[in-house]
């Protein structure tokens, strides 16, 4: 539980990062995904997500 709680800490600090370094810039993208058509939105999540488990998969065969 500890780790799943270090690993959510890091997921949130990496998240907020932009919006800490750049908010105007992040408004604006904000302002183009709201304007984005939800197959677009969709794609992008599920790459995301496959991203993710590649990364997680990489990091269990290093480790």
């Amino acid at each position: 539980m500890k780790f799943f709680f270090c690993v959510m800490g890091m997921v949130m600090f990496v998240e907020g990062l932009p919006y800490f370094i750049s908010p105007n810039k992040m408004r604006e993208m904000v302002m183009m995904i709201l304007q984005m058509p939800e197959g677009a939105l969709r794609r992008f999540g599920f790459f995301m997500m496959l991203a993710g488990l590649g990364v997680i998969y990489l990091a269990m065969e290093i480790g």
